[in-house]
């Protein structure tokens, strides 16, 4: 069943003044399925950060639309948008986004909060999600207090607390080391394999090859896609290795 469908979204900037326009999206047409781990990769410029702003429905494409379980979120009203947001997406950032005022567990409360859950509730949906992801020993602490990969892990309890229909990535390894980017894919695999949607976009090639599908965006445009299907992490990383070579060196599609 398709979750999320993307649709002749087009993009365009006009500068300061009025007198450039820059084409960001020319003409993005995708889906994905309920369940799917789909990455969105693209050189810098590429317009992949546009269209994850799109999708985030923090910006407006200036056509197309964004349909999600079948509502189109760019007509939804400014005044409805936050709800909306809080209620069907989960976010991971690239620097985590968490307060440093906040204890690790009052971060993970916080889309809570602001939905006006019992502190019940709240530790209900907590406790299995703090147990899974490693973090119960650590939930008392403060971002300073602890690792980049702990930040991480709570940041995704912190999407994962509300429930939502999709989870969407930004760059969620680009700051983090070596041991902690293995730990936060597999544990982005192991989310995946119990039916939660994710979209991650990412330069890494790395991230990119835990997923089950690429969409290599070029000059606003969906370029190709890799199925990963049978293929090793290795083999799908050898993959889109080559296709990103394409895309450099302004080659053919890589069917």
């Amino acid at each position: 069943m398709k979750l999320l469908e993307v649709n002749n979204l087009k993009k365009i900037y006009a500068t300061r003044f009025g007198g450039n326009q820059v084409q960001a999206l020319s003409n993005v047409s995708f889906s994905v399925e309920e369940g799917e781990y789909v990455a969105i990769m693209g050189e810098s410029g590429s317009g992949k950060t546009t269209l994850l702003n799109i999708l985030a429905s923090l910006d407006k494409p200036t056509s197309g639309e964004v349909l999600l379980k079948g509502k189109n979120i760019v007509t939804i009203k400014e005044s409805e948008i936050t709800a909306f947001r809080r209620e069907n997406l989960g976010f991971v950032f690239q620097d985590f986004n968490l307060l440093d005022t906040f204890s690790l567990k009052d971060n993970i409360f916080l889309p809570l909060v602001l939905s006006r859950k019992s502190y019940k509730e709240m530790k209900k949906r907590l406790d299995p999600i703090a147990e899974r992801l490693g973090i119960k020993p650590i939930l008392e602490k403060f971002p300073y207090e602890v690792s980049g990969g702990q930040k991480q892990r709570a940041a995704v309890a912190r999407a994962l607390i509300t429930g939502p229909q999709l989870i969407l990535a930004d760059e969620p390894t680009g700051a983090l080391d070596s041991k902690s980017t293995d730990q936060l894919l597999k544990l982005f695999s192991e989310i995946n394999n119990d039916g939660q949607t994710i979209l991650m976009v990412t330069h890494s090639t790395k991230a990119a090859s835990h997923a089950e599908r690429v969409l290599f965006i070029k000059d606003g445009e969906v370029f190709h896609q890799l199925y990963k299907g049978s293929m090793s992490n290795e083999e799908m990383f050898e993959k889109i290795s080559n296709t990103l070579t394409v895309i450099a060196t302004g080659g053919a599609k890589n069917e």
